[in-house]
């Protein structure tokens, strides 16, 4: 993992930090994984805008990836780790014993030529994706599943990862990223290591353009609205716009938009910090 700062040979350049791509071994994606990226650019059915600052950007193919780790038993050698466009992690491209070819979610310290396998009494090492029963407590893991069967919905983006706490009949306990601690079915999958490309966190766009590539529009800020825009707009100069506030009049910043009755509330142990 590493960075490369950029000589300012222009002004876009001068403050850009970009990934040093050294864990990536090739940049041709597996064509039988690629689909078509259809994007809506914030319009709804009828052609009217109802997502603001979304469209634009660069033309992009979807990678299929194996989010349910459900090809038990086979393994399966790492024959590359790729770039993906659609998410801020590194894929790998795994070649089963079968013949089959899918792509996963690469973590970190993934090498080529490793062999990789899922499934109950496989060893607890990195790329295994195995039930959070089998998984050793005080594991680093990722991917996690939400319910069995669902496929990985937490900790999946990059430099990700959770940790097993403890086990307690069905349930497994486990903190989250986001610092939460919560319980989970032992029967969920979940992946051994913190996922790839860590790194993510100190890279530096370095121009507005980059954003646009990325497909964001630019943003306006609430406090320069008029009053019939946002309810932060209005006033004479730089008059503060009152409490912070979403556009339908929520407050923000503090204020806990959960409901107290949701029917996962019992699962969640800790909640997350401020």
């Amino acid at each position: 993992m590493s960075v490369r700062k950029l000589k300012p040979i222009t002004p876009g350049q001068r403050f850009r930090v970009v990934n040093g791509f050294d864990q990536i071994t090739t940049d041709k994606p597996e064509k039988s994984l690629l689909v078509p990226k259809k994007r809506s650019g914030g319009r709804n059915n009828t052609g009217k805008m109802t997502i603001r600052q979304v469209g634009g950007g660069h033309k992009k193919r979807y990678r299929i990836i194996d989010f349910k780790r459900n090809k038990t038993g086979v393994p399966g050698t790492v024959a590359s780790i790729q770039y993906d466009p659609n998410r801020t992690a590194f894929i790998a491209l795994l070649n089963y014993q079968d013949g089959e070819k899918r792509y996963i979610i690469a973590q970190n310290g993934l090498q080529v030529g490793q062999n990789l396998v899922s499934g109950s009494n496989v060893a607890p090492e990195i790329g295994n994706a195995m039930p959070l029963s089998d998984i050793p407590l005080g594991t680093i893991i990722s991917c996690i599943e939400l319910r069995p069967g669902q496929g990985a919905v937490m900790a999946r983006s990059a430099g990700a990862f959770a940790q097993l706490m403890a086990r307690d009949g069905k349930f497994a306990t486990v903190k989250l990223p986001s610092g939460e601690t919560r319980l989970i079915l032992a029967t969920c999958m979940a992946t051994i290591g913190a996922v790839s490309n860590s790194d993510h966190q100190l890279l530096v766009s370095g121009k507005a353009g980059r954003s646009r590539w990325l497909g964001r529009r630019p943003r306006v800020r609430p406090v320069v609205m008029n009053p019939v825009d946002h309810p932060m707009g209005g006033g004479e100069g730089k008059s503060s716009g009152g409490h912070p506030r979403n556009r339908n009049g929520v407050p923000a910043k503090g204020y806990r938009t959960r409901s107290k009755t949701k029917a996962s509330n019992k699962y969640i142990v800790e909640r997350r910090k401020k």
